[in-house]
Protein backbone atom coordinates (compact mmCIF):
# COMPACT_ATOMS: atom_id res chain seq x y z
CA UNK A 1 0.00 0.00 0.00
CA UNK A 2 1.64 3.30 -0.94
CA UNK A 3 -0.87 5.60 0.21
CA UNK A 4 -3.00 6.31 -2.88
CA UNK A 5 -6.47 6.01 -1.11
CA UNK A 6 -8.16 5.20 2.52
CA UNK A 7 -6.91 1.74 3.68
CA UNK A 8 -8.39 0.58 7.48
CA UNK A 9 -5.14 -1.72 7.70
CA UNK A 10 -3.00 1.94 7.95
CA UNK A 11 -5.79 3.49 10.02
CA UNK A 12 -5.19 0.71 12.22
CA UNK A 13 -1.64 0.65 12.03
CA UNK A 14 -1.02 4.86 12.66
CA UNK A 15 -4.10 4.80 15.65
CA UNK A 16 -1.67 2.55 17.24
CA UNK A 17 1.19 4.42 16.73
CA UNK A 18 -0.67 7.54 17.99
CA UNK A 19 -1.71 5.69 20.96
CA UNK A 20 2.60 5.09 21.73
CA UNK A 21 2.66 8.93 21.44
CA UNK A 22 0.53 8.72 24.95
CA UNK A 23 3.29 5.95 26.05
CA UNK A 24 5.92 8.23 25.69
CA UNK A 25 4.39 11.10 27.48
CA UNK A 26 3.52 9.28 30.09
CA UNK A 27 6.80 7.43 30.82
CA UNK A 28 9.34 9.08 32.91
CA UNK A 29 12.25 7.56 29.96
CA UNK A 30 9.42 8.54 27.31
CA UNK A 31 9.59 4.85 26.65
CA UNK A 32 7.34 3.49 24.00
CA UNK A 33 6.46 0.68 21.65
CA UNK A 34 7.98 0.48 18.39
CA UNK A 35 6.77 -1.80 15.76
CA UNK A 36 8.74 -5.12 14.34
CA UNK A 37 10.74 -3.52 10.97
CA UNK A 38 10.78 0.22 12.33
CA UNK A 39 13.52 1.97 14.54
CA UNK A 40 13.18 5.75 15.90
CA UNK A 41 14.77 8.25 13.80
CA UNK A 42 13.64 11.06 15.96
CA UNK A 43 12.29 11.74 19.03
CA UNK A 44 10.58 15.47 19.88
CA UNK A 45 9.77 17.66 22.47
CA UNK A 46 7.35 20.87 21.67
CA UNK A 47 6.26 23.77 23.93
CA UNK A 48 2.76 24.10 25.28
CA UNK A 49 1.45 27.35 27.26
CA UNK A 50 3.73 28.91 29.42
CA UNK A 51 6.76 27.75 27.63
CA UNK A 52 6.38 24.03 29.11
CA UNK A 53 8.52 21.32 27.34
CA UNK A 54 7.05 17.97 26.69
CA UNK A 55 7.54 14.90 24.32
CA UNK A 56 5.52 15.13 21.74
CA UNK A 57 5.92 12.41 19.12
CA UNK A 58 8.40 10.88 17.43
CA UNK A 59 9.75 9.94 13.55
CA UNK A 60 9.17 5.95 12.49
CA UNK A 61 11.73 4.44 9.75
CA UNK A 62 11.12 1.28 8.32
CA UNK A 63 12.73 -0.35 4.94
CA UNK A 64 9.90 1.74 2.65
CA UNK A 65 8.07 4.33 5.36
CA UNK A 66 8.41 7.10 7.57
CA UNK A 67 5.80 7.41 10.37
CA UNK A 68 6.08 11.20 12.22
CA UNK A 69 3.52 11.13 15.25
CA UNK A 70 2.23 13.59 17.08
CA UNK A 71 0.64 13.55 20.39
CA UNK A 72 -2.91 15.08 21.96
CA UNK A 73 -3.87 16.76 24.43
CA UNK A 74 -2.45 15.67 28.04
CA UNK A 75 -1.51 18.08 30.37
CA UNK A 76 -3.10 21.29 31.64
CA UNK A 77 -0.77 23.47 29.86
CA UNK A 78 -2.01 21.38 26.60
CA UNK A 79 -5.90 22.61 27.59
CA UNK A 80 -4.62 26.50 27.91
CA UNK A 81 -3.51 25.88 24.16
CA UNK A 82 -6.47 24.35 23.13
CA UNK A 83 -8.05 27.09 24.01
CA UNK A 84 -6.30 30.29 22.92
CA UNK A 85 -8.11 29.92 19.45
CA UNK A 86 -7.64 33.41 17.96
CA UNK A 87 -5.95 32.74 14.74
CA UNK A 88 -2.90 33.95 13.09
CA UNK A 89 -1.03 33.75 9.88
CA UNK A 90 0.29 30.50 8.87
CA UNK A 91 4.20 30.87 8.84
CA UNK A 92 5.17 28.12 6.88
CA UNK A 93 3.68 28.29 3.32
CA UNK A 94 3.49 31.70 1.68
CA UNK A 95 -0.35 32.43 1.50
CA UNK A 96 -1.93 29.95 2.83
CA UNK A 97 -4.49 31.35 5.36
CA UNK A 98 -4.72 31.72 9.01
CA UNK A 99 -4.48 28.71 11.96
CA UNK A 100 -4.87 28.61 15.59
CA UNK A 101 -2.66 30.54 17.34
CA UNK A 102 -2.19 28.16 20.55
CA UNK A 103 -1.98 24.84 18.27
CA UNK A 104 0.34 26.95 15.85
CA UNK A 105 2.95 27.89 18.59
CA UNK A 106 3.36 24.25 20.03
CA UNK A 107 4.19 23.09 16.27
CA UNK A 108 6.21 26.31 15.55
CA UNK A 109 8.28 24.89 18.81
CA UNK A 110 9.05 21.48 17.22
CA UNK A 111 9.40 22.13 14.28
CA UNK A 112 13.14 22.79 14.12
CA UNK A 113 13.02 19.23 15.34
CA UNK A 114 11.30 17.78 13.27
CA UNK A 115 12.17 19.73 9.70
CA UNK A 116 16.30 18.42 10.26
CA UNK A 117 14.88 15.19 10.91
CA UNK A 118 12.74 14.87 7.62
CA UNK A 119 15.74 16.81 5.36
CA UNK A 120 18.47 13.97 6.54
CA UNK A 121 15.63 11.35 5.49
CA UNK A 122 14.23 12.46 2.49
CA UNK A 123 16.58 11.12 -0.09
CA UNK A 124 15.73 7.76 0.88
CA UNK A 125 12.57 7.95 -1.34
CA UNK A 126 10.58 6.55 1.33
CA UNK A 127 7.02 7.31 1.92
CA UNK A 128 6.36 9.75 5.38
CA UNK A 129 2.96 9.11 6.65
CA UNK A 130 1.92 11.85 9.75
CA UNK A 131 -0.46 10.75 11.99
CA UNK A 132 -2.05 12.39 15.59
CA UNK A 133 -4.89 11.94 17.52
CA UNK A 134 -6.73 14.98 19.02
CA UNK A 135 -4.64 18.23 19.16
CA UNK A 136 -2.12 15.71 17.66
CA UNK A 137 -4.31 15.44 14.58
CA UNK A 138 -4.52 19.47 14.54
CA UNK A 139 -0.36 19.26 14.61
CA UNK A 140 -0.31 16.35 12.05
CA UNK A 141 -2.41 18.65 9.51
CA UNK A 142 0.06 21.48 10.44
CA UNK A 143 3.59 19.72 9.50
CA UNK A 144 1.68 17.86 6.51
CA UNK A 145 1.39 21.28 4.84
CA UNK A 146 4.62 21.97 5.66
CA UNK A 147 6.73 18.73 5.15
CA UNK A 148 7.29 19.67 1.47
CA UNK A 149 10.24 22.48 3.12
CA UNK A 150 11.62 19.28 3.81
CA UNK A 151 11.98 17.73 0.34
CA UNK A 152 8.42 15.31 0.75
CA UNK A 153 6.08 16.46 -1.86
CA UNK A 154 3.25 14.13 -1.27
CA UNK A 155 2.63 12.98 2.30
CA UNK A 156 -0.04 10.51 3.39
CA UNK A 157 -2.22 11.53 6.50
CA UNK A 158 -4.13 9.90 8.86
CA UNK A 159 -5.87 11.61 11.71
CA UNK A 160 -7.97 10.37 14.08
CA UNK A 161 -11.00 13.36 16.36
CA UNK A 162 -9.02 15.92 15.02
CA UNK A 163 -10.49 19.50 15.68
CA UNK A 164 -10.48 22.51 13.18
CA UNK A 165 -7.48 24.27 12.76
CA UNK A 166 -7.61 27.09 10.58
CA UNK A 167 -9.88 29.36 8.47
CA UNK A 168 -11.41 29.06 4.78
CA UNK A 169 -8.25 29.89 3.26
CA UNK A 170 -5.91 27.32 5.28
CA UNK A 171 -8.63 24.64 4.41
CA UNK A 172 -8.47 25.57 0.51
CA UNK A 173 -4.63 25.54 0.82
CA UNK A 174 -4.24 22.22 2.29
CA UNK A 175 -6.75 20.68 -0.60
CA UNK A 176 -4.45 21.85 -3.10
CA UNK A 177 -0.85 21.08 -1.02
CA UNK A 178 -1.68 17.67 0.37
CA UNK A 179 -4.17 15.61 -1.66
CA UNK A 180 -3.84 12.40 -0.05
CA UNK A 181 -5.39 13.14 3.54
CA UNK A 182 -8.01 11.57 5.90
CA UNK A 183 -9.46 12.77 8.50
CA UNK A 184 -11.23 10.03 10.78
CA UNK A 185 -13.65 10.91 13.56
CA UNK A 186 -17.04 9.15 15.34
CA UNK A 187 -19.37 11.51 15.35
CA UNK A 188 -20.06 11.02 18.55
CA UNK A 189 -16.91 12.49 19.07
CA UNK A 190 -17.39 16.33 20.52
CA UNK A 191 -13.40 17.46 19.82
CA UNK A 192 -14.18 17.18 16.14
CA UNK A 193 -16.84 19.98 16.14
CA UNK A 194 -13.87 22.09 17.91
CA UNK A 195 -13.61 25.00 18.10
CA UNK A 196 -16.62 26.27 16.16
CA UNK A 197 -17.05 27.25 12.74
CA UNK A 198 -17.63 30.42 13.36
CA UNK A 199 -15.70 31.83 17.07
CA UNK A 200 -15.30 35.30 19.13
CA UNK A 201 -13.48 35.33 21.56
CA UNK A 202 -14.61 36.41 25.45
CA UNK A 203 -14.25 40.50 25.29
CA UNK A 204 -12.85 40.51 21.77
CA UNK A 205 -14.45 42.35 18.37
CA UNK A 206 -12.87 39.98 16.26
CA UNK A 207 -14.43 36.86 14.77
CA UNK A 208 -12.99 33.82 13.36
CA UNK A 209 -14.05 31.52 11.11
CA UNK A 210 -12.76 27.85 11.14
CA UNK A 211 -13.13 25.06 8.59
CA UNK A 212 -11.71 20.89 8.47
CA UNK A 213 -9.34 20.63 6.03
CA UNK A 214 -11.46 17.73 4.52
CA UNK A 215 -14.54 16.20 4.53
CA UNK A 216 -13.81 13.33 6.52
CA UNK A 217 -14.33 9.33 7.43
CA UNK A 218 -17.38 8.68 9.46
CA UNK A 219 -17.13 6.24 12.64
CA UNK A 220 -19.68 5.87 14.56
CA UNK A 221 -19.91 4.38 18.25
CA UNK A 222 -20.68 5.56 21.31
CA UNK A 223 -19.19 4.29 24.30
CA UNK A 224 -21.33 7.05 27.23
CA UNK A 225 -19.06 9.69 27.87
CA UNK A 226 -17.51 12.18 26.22
CA UNK A 227 -13.99 10.85 27.18
CA UNK A 228 -15.06 7.70 25.90
CA UNK A 229 -15.89 8.63 22.64
CA UNK A 230 -12.68 9.92 21.77
CA UNK A 231 -9.92 8.46 22.97
CA UNK A 232 -7.53 6.89 20.57
CA UNK A 233 -8.23 3.23 22.15
CA UNK A 234 -11.80 3.64 20.88
CA UNK A 235 -10.92 4.75 17.72
CA UNK A 236 -8.90 1.34 17.13
CA UNK A 237 -11.12 -0.65 18.39
CA UNK A 238 -13.61 0.39 16.22
CA UNK A 239 -11.02 0.05 13.16
CA UNK A 240 -10.17 -2.97 14.26
CA UNK A 241 -14.41 -4.32 14.00
CA UNK A 242 -13.42 -4.19 10.29
CA UNK A 243 -10.67 -6.49 10.36
CA UNK A 244 -10.29 -8.55 13.36
CA UNK A 245 -7.87 -10.78 11.54
CA UNK A 246 -4.73 -8.12 11.20
CA UNK A 247 -5.87 -6.47 14.27
CA UNK A 248 -4.88 -10.28 16.28
CA UNK A 249 -1.81 -10.19 13.62
CA UNK A 250 -0.73 -6.57 14.76
CA UNK A 251 -0.93 -7.37 18.27
CA UNK A 252 0.60 -11.40 18.08
CA UNK A 253 3.89 -9.78 16.13
CA UNK A 254 4.04 -6.19 18.04
CA UNK A 255 3.13 -6.87 21.62
CA UNK A 256 1.53 -3.93 23.25
CA UNK A 257 1.45 -1.65 19.71
CA UNK A 258 -2.06 -1.55 19.46
CA UNK A 259 -4.02 -0.63 21.80
CA UNK A 260 -5.60 -3.31 24.14
CA UNK A 261 -8.68 -4.60 22.49
CA UNK A 262 -10.66 -5.78 26.14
Amino acid sequence: MQGNSYDNRMAMFLAAACSQTYAQFENADGRFVVPQGYRVAEAFEAKSFGGTWERFGFILESDDRLVLAFRGTRSTTDWISDAIASQEKYKCVKDAGSTHRGISDIYYSARPAILPALKKLAPSGKWLFITGHSLGGALATLSAMDVKNAGFSHPVVYTYGAPRVGDPAFAHAYRERVKMSYRVYNTFDAVPLLPPQTYKPPRKETTYRYMHVKEGIPLQFNNGSVSANHVIGSYYRELAKQDPVYAAALERYNPGFPPQLS
